[in-house]
């Protein structure tokens, strides 16, 4: 074939493509509990040198938050772009009785489309990848529309292996009132899953982002692909190689915290609660090395010239911050509703840009549908082409946000953060620009305002918001 024709022949085949799959590839990683304030280049608490270069090289959008919490509805939000909030689905029974009593942890709804199924049916190859034992959990159906899908077992909860853990081995992580508490029964678990560890490979980070970066290698004879990888960490337990834990916490000799109870910080010591965030920090700067791991391997495929490539975390976790532990559902602060949402664009390589617009992570599908040029409008999206912010053409530019945990809901806008009960009933107001920390409640002093961001609440809700069944009232531990 002539040297031109064939030219001519092969870009009118890659247009073709284009048209009927979508331009780029896309990769979407989904870290677990990563606060927003522990990614180096954001709040630089822990040490991440490889989201670091990502933030060099994509757009960072410094106001993203999830409409409702904790981590199903997340993934609810984010694989159908729909809000979860106001978590009116059914509660899921098994034999008549109540399976999961916790707002929004449902599967998918059979007549919302997940952004696998939409790529998959465009042509793309799709995959997902990772060790949250929760989407992958009998009776959740998140796998839909994915070619392939691996779960790597072992996390938290998961029924993996009945090794008995000695009990001089399971007291290395217990204070004393953690003792006879969910907390103890976690560990005995996690300690029996993790039993086959014997280096550094053998952790979750490692296992998770070695398979991603083995089927990157397998399937890059694909013409376009969608790749989720899902890393559980650095959700509790906390238990990276000690020497990360040394990062941040040399020489400590006291009980190894490495899973907070869920609620006030008064269990434990100064001490004990910095060695737990030492423990937190560690987590968080070894799922960061084994994400530049899986980075290198993108840059060797040269995925970097094709493929955008997303990174974002489901929620936070408080640390000790206004008095509490764990996530707690009363506790809608910045620690834990606080999000990263990192966006590597190929044609803004070493962009740097930040976003200041509020985001959800239910803008992934629109934004995701934008990027790689296919038309999603039909799907009855929530979620917003937030993109559109970075290219200056927004239509809609939200003024505020607002999420929810279980009974409780959280609203913020440039001036006001509130928390309040379903009810509207126990309300905390903070003035953002006198009172960033949130230390001083003014609910009392602003109630006229306190009913005004409320009602937006309620209008995001479409209408007044019930008080949910009383198990899910009490404090929910370690999910």
């Amino acid at each position: 074939m002539n040297s031109k024709w064939g030219n001519t022949y092969k870009n009118v085949l890659l247009l073709i493509i284009i048209m009927v799959t979508g331009k780029y590839n896309v990769i979407l990683v989904i870290v677990d509990t990563l606060r927003w304030d522990h990614v180096g280049c954001l709040g630089g608490l822990a040490r991440t040198p490889n989201i670091d270069r990502l933030c060099r090289e994509g757009v960072v959008f410094t106001r993203a938050y999830p409409e409702s919490l904790p981590t199903i509805p997340v993934r609810r939000a984010i694989y159908t772009g729909k809000r979860v909030f106001p978590f009116r689905d059914k509660p899921l029974l098994r034999r008549g009785i109540p399976w999961i009593r916790m707002a929004g942890w449902q599967p998918i709804p059979d007549e919302d489309t997940t952004m696998a199924e939409f790529l998959k049916g465009k042509g793309y190859r799709t995959a997902l990848i990772g060790d949250n034992y929760h989407i992958f959990e009998p009776g959740m159906n998140f796998n839909r529309g994915f070619d392939e899908w691996i779960f790597i077992r072992g996390q938290e909860w998961d029924h993996y292996r009945s090794f008995k853990v000695p009990d001089e081995v399971v007291n290395r992580y217990l204070t004393p009132s953690l003792k006879g508490t969910a907390v103890e029964r976690l560990i005995r678990r996690y300690l029996a899953n993790v039993s086959f560890r014997r280096s550094e490979e053998d952790w979750f980070p490692a296992l998770t982002f070695r398979e991603a970066v083995r089927w990157l290698s397998e399937n890059r004879d694909a013409e376009r692909f969608l790749l989720v990888v899902e890393s559980f960490d650095p959700h509790e337990p906390w238990d990276p190689p000690h020497e990360f834990v040394d990062m941040y916490d040399p020489g400590y000799s006291g009980p190894e915290v490495i899973t907070p109870k869920y609620g006030p910080v008064d269990y434990l010591s100064e001490r004990e609660l910095k060695h737990m965030r030492a423990h937190y920090a560690g987590e968080v700067t070894l799922v960061d090395k084994w994400f530049g791991y899986f980075m290198q391997k993108f840059y060797e495929l040269n995925l970097d010239k094709n493929t955008i490539l997303i990174l974002i975390s489901d929620h936070g976790h408080q640390l000790g911050e206004h008095g509490l532990t764990g996530k707690v559902a009363w506790g809608l602060y910045p620690e834990l509703v606080n999000i990263p949402l990192i966006i590597r664009h190929p044609e803004y390589v070493n962009s740097g840009i930040k976003v200041n617009e509020f985001v959800y992570d239910h803008d992934i599908f629109p934004t995701v549908c934008s990027l790689i040029g296919l038309d999603c409008s039909g799907l009855g999206l929530d979620g917003l082409n937030i993109w559109s912010y970075v290219e200056g053409k927004a239509n809609v530019v939200r003024s505020y946000v607002t999420s929810a945990f279980g009974n409780y809901v959280m609203y913020r806008d440039d001036e006001y953060w509130l928390i309040s009960d379903r009810s509207g009933s126990s309300t905390q107001l903070y003035e953002l620009r006198n009172d960033p920390e949130l230390r001083r409640n003014i609910a009392s002093e602003a109630p006229d305002k306190v009913k005004e961001l409320f009602n937006r609440i309620i209008k995001d809700a479409g209408g007044k918001l019930e008080p949910l069944p009383t198990e899910e009232k009490r404090p929910i531990q370690v999910v």
